[in-house]
């Protein structure tokens, strides 16, 4: 039989994987042979049956599902994290010490579980034993946590010791100082700490719609997505860009992690884009960009938006609705500006002969659309975000079989599975973290004197200035670590803030979210430029520079419906069809002037002066009061008017 050598990789893909390794810790991973190999394969799969199971026709209590999710969480941790950055990752075995972590791990949870009930009975009062054991979990589970999510575990080890340090601080963010006994307890045997909502939404939306993920990239989804962006937009101006655009915010809002969607499409895309003659720089920015707003955008929002709602007692539907014009406006605005830079570049789209015929690829592959229609349809007639995913997981495997080419063996269901599974870990393992800084949050009373000390500050009522600090404190909070942990985080601290200075709830939590998505273009960390970057070997701060501008909408939108939350659907009954859809149409205008005039193009090269005119109208478009739309549209209308006879009068030029 012909042996086939395997596909090299191109010098991008390298790249990718190298910066990928450096900042996604769950991209170096040890891989073990013989007998282990298979072994972990197995315990994969039991994982993910065993979550499915408990969260359908299961009964398993919240405490006792979320605390079987950590044990899983930290075993796969310690089999699989390597202890330090050099280490040996092919191997036989786990090192010595890790087996001993395992064996710790396997020993603390079942007292977890023996132990809880018995605690409750007795009022929350718990014995020495209690508290050793509780300690060392707390150990686990941030030797767990610096192995997958550093960052955010050096963060979570900072709001630890603000619980025994906090006493020394003078003023309103100090305290009186609490026991280790009663951090301990509140941390570990409590509901309000590390086994609260945090793990929580991880042990049920999480996983299951990251495990929904795996199965949509395996049926070959991501391929449909390249191709039918191809049929849409490649022919057009600047084609590479929009379709780099298209497929990103595809599969962004499906993979929940900016930086992994720009390691894997930006490998295919930027390099197109460079080819087509945007510069390297604003290639990355705009794969960077687009793989960005991934983390907002319906229907899954990288699974954030589950958490949101779990954080408000709404349903996800709600959340959906709330997500979905943000989320327009800000592609909207990324394809516009990529269109504008090419007209004004003198760009062309994808010759012909590189586009893939429509018919052919909805023939092909229009079938592997069914599970998110599934998806949507479930959840749009009120079913559980829980039960739509286990049914849209089924969905997926069955769409796949309706065609012999996108058909899904067993062996790509189990490598579907283990990647699902295997990518929820780091993730898992964030929102255990997260629990301390929710349990320090709640114990000290941090969040409420945080928020009394900048309502202070900025004054009662004075939302937007009290907004522009929480943009700048959701930003920094946000950087270096995963969505979901930076929305947690973010909230957490920022939300009470701009509850007390008016907004309304779902304003405030949806303000938060998107800053913190945002931190992962903005300098000096912007984690999703730095791998563009590198993958497009152009620079950084440029990079960064470059994104910020392009994703702006992403900046100023949220300050507008803070306080005119019109463009939240569904947030306010009494708002009439007529002007919430006046408000979208307006606002969509609005956001393509903004972006005519931040790359100085619209239907020629715009001065200073016609670019200072269309980023005001777009201003005043997004603003959904009747007297800003009028002035925008005459400023617009202008601006229309001016570029209109300049065109007219080069074309005659052209023909004498």
């Amino acid at each position: 039989m012909e042996q086939h050598s395997p596909v090299p990789l191109t010098e991008e893909e390298i790249k990718a994987r190298a910066l990928l390794g450096e900042k996604e810790p769950d991209s170096k991973l040890r891989a073990y042979t013989g007998p282990l190999g298979h072994i972990v394969t197995i315990l994969f799969l039991v994982w993910a049956v065993f979550q499915v199971y408990a969260n359908t026709l299961g009964i398993v209590d919240a405490m006792a599902l979320r605390t079987w999710h950590l044990f899983f969480l930290l075993g796969f941790t310690f089999l699989l994290f390597p202890t330090y950055r050099k280490e040996k990752l092919s191997r036989t075995l786990p090192p010595i010490w890790d087996i001993a972590l395992l064996g710790l791990t396997i020993f603390t949870f079942a007292y977890l579980l023996n132990n809880y009930t018995a605690i409750a009975k007795r009022g929350g009062y718990s014995l020495s034993n209690d508290l050793v054991m509780a300690a060392v979990a707390l150990v686990l589970i941030f030797e767990g946590g610096r192995r997958a999510c550093k960052n955010l575990a050096i963060l979570g080890m900072v709001f630890l010791l603000y619980n025994f340090l906090g006493m020394f601080i003078p003023g309103e963010l100090g305290h009186v100082g609490f026991s280790l006994k009663r951090v301990l307890n509140h941390m570990i045997w409590g509901s309000q700490g590390i086994f609260g909502v945090g793990i929580g939404v991880s042990a049920t939306y999480i996983f299951l719609f990251v495990l929904f993920g795996a199965y949509l990239k395996y049926s070959g989804f991501s391929q449909f997505i390249n191709d039918i962006a191809l049929t849409m937009v490649g022919r057009t101006a600047g084609g590479p860009a929009k379709v780099a655009v298209l497929a990103s915010a595809l599969l962004g809002m499906i993979n929940g992690s900016a930086i992994a969607n720009v390691a894997t499409t930006g490998t295919i895309t930027i390099p197109m884009m460079k080819k087509t003659g945007y510069k390297k720089e604003f290639a990355a920015a705009v794969e960077a960009v687009a793989s960005t707003g991934g983390q907002f955008a319906p229907p899954i929002m990288g699974a954030v938006g589950f958490v949101m709602a779990e954080f408000m007692g709404v349903s996800y539907t709600t959340v959906l609705l709330a997500a979905c014009i943000p989320a327009f406006l800000y592609y909207l605005t990324l394809l516009f500006a990529v269109h504008f830079e090419a007209k004004r570049l003198g760009l062309s789209g994808l010759s012909k002969e590189n586009i893939p015929d429509a018919l052919q690829v909805l023939k092909k592959q229009g079938h592997l659309l069914i599970p998110l229609v599934v998806l949507i349809v479930l959840l749009s007639f009120g079913y559980t975000p829980l039960f739509a995913a286990v049914i849209s997981i089924f969905a997926t495997v069955l769409a796949s079989w309706l065609r012999k080419d996108t058909r899904m063996t067993w062996s790509t269901i189990v490598k579907a599975t283990v990647e699902g599974s295997r990518s929820a870990i780091t993730v898992g393992m964030s929102c255990a973290i997260i629990g301390v800084i929710i349990g320090t949050v709640s114990l000290t009373g941090l969040g409420l004197n945080f928020g009394y000390i900048i309502l202070r500050i900025v004054g009662e009522g004075q939302l937007y200035l009290g907004g522009l600090m929480v943009m700048f404190m959701s930003i920094v909070l946000g950087m270096g670590v995963p969505g979901v942990a930076a929305y947690v985080i973010v909230s957490t601290v920022s939300v009470p803030v701009l509850i007390q200075a008016g907004a309304i709830p779902m304003a405030a939590h949806m303000f938060c979210l998107i800053y913190a998505c945002l931190s992962n273009i903005t300098p000096p960390v912007a984690m999703s430029s730095y791998v563009a970057s590198g993958i497009a070997d152009s620079d950084q701060t440029k990079t960064s520079l470059i994104a910020v501008k392009l994703g702006l909408t992403g900046f100023i939108l949220p300050f507008f419906f803070l306080d005119n939350p019109i463009l939240l659907l569904g947030t306010l009954a009494d708002i009439p069809l007529l002007l919430t859809l006046r408000a979208i149409l307006t606002s969509s205008i609005g956001v393509i002037a903004l972006s005519a005039g931040l790359q100085g193009y619209l239907f020629l090269r715009l001065n200073i002066i016609e670019r200072i005119m269309l980023v005001a109208a777009g201003l005043l478009f997004i603003e959904t009061r009747l007297v800003t739309d009028l002035a925008a549209l005459l400023l617009f209308g202008a601006i229309i008017a001016i570029q209109y006879i300049q065109k007219k009068s080069l074309n005659k030029e052209k023909i004498t």
